[in-house]
C-alpha cells in the first residue's frame, strides 16, 4: 500500500523518527498512524531518539575474527554507563554489528562521513546513466537522488539492512537495543581487515 508524504510528516512530527522508518511503520499499519506510532515505540526507535542526546562516554572496543583468521573487524561502541557496556545484551550487539561489517564491508558509518569525492563521483555515474534514458532535466535529478540513496543504503552501515534480519537497517537494530537497555548506544568507529587488502 501507499502512504502520503502528509501521514509520514504527521507521524515524524509525532514521534521524532526518521522519514523512512515512519513510511515503514505506516506500511506495515495499512496507514493507521496511531498503529504505526505503536509499531516504532515497540521497536524502541522513538525512545531512541530521546535518548540520542545523551552523553555516551563509556562502551567497549570489540574483536571479531571470522573463522579461518583472515577477516576480522574491531569496533568500538559506546553507551551511558560502564554498567550497561559489561551486559551481555550489549556486548550481544557489539558482535551483531562487527559481523554485519565483516560481511558488508561498509564505506563509513553514517552518510554524512562518506567522502566528498566517492559522493561526486556516484553522481556523476548516475547522472550520465539516467541521461542516457532521455528523459528531462528533472525527473534525471531525481533519478539521481533515488540511485544515491540506494547507495547509500547499500555503503554507510547505519542504514544497511541487517544481514541476520534484512528487515530492519543497522540502525534500528541499536535502536532495538536503546529501547531494551535504556541508554544512548552511539557505534563510534569500526576498522576492518582483510587478508590482502589495503
Amino acid at each position: 500500500m501507499s502512504v502520503s508524504a502528509h501521514e509520514v510528516k504527521e507521524l515524524r512530527d509525532r514521534s521524532g523518527v526518521g522519514m523512512m522508518d515512519c513510511k515503514k511503520a505506516l506500511v506495515e499499519a495499512n496507514g493507521d498512524i496511531d498503529k504505526a506510532f505503536d509499531i516504532l515505540r515497540k521497536s524502541g526507535i522513538a525512545k531512541a531518539k530521546k535518548k540520542s542526546g545523551r552523553d555516551a562516554k563509556e562502551g567497549i572496543v570489540f574483536s571479531y575474527i571470522h573463522p579461518g583468521s583472515k577477516l576480522g573487524v574491531l569496533l568500538e561502541i559506546n553507551c551511558e554507563t560502564d554498567f550497561v557496556a559489561n551486559t551481555d545484551d550489549f556486548k550481544d550487539l557489539a558482535k551483531e554489528v562487527s559481523m554485519h561489517i565483516a560481511a558488508t564491508n561498509p564505506l563509513s558509518i553514517q552518510r554524512e562521513d562518506v567522502d566528498d569525492n566517492v559522493i561526486q563521483k556516484e553522481k556523476d555515474i548516475f547522472s550520465e546513466q539516467a541521461k542516457k534514458s532521455g528523459k528531462p532535466e528533472n525527473i534525471i535529478e531525481k533519478m539521481v537522488e533515488g540511485r544515491l540513496n540506494k547507495f547509500y543504503q547499500e555503503s554507510v552501515l547505519l542504514e544497511q539492512n541487517f544481514v541476520k534480519d534484512p528487515s530492519k537497517t543497522i540502525k534500528e537494530l541499536v535502536a532495538e537495543k536503546v529501547g531494551v537497555l535504556g541508554e544512548n548506544i552511539i557505534i563510534s568507529n569500526f576498522s576492518r581487515y582483510q587478508i590482502g587488502e589495503k
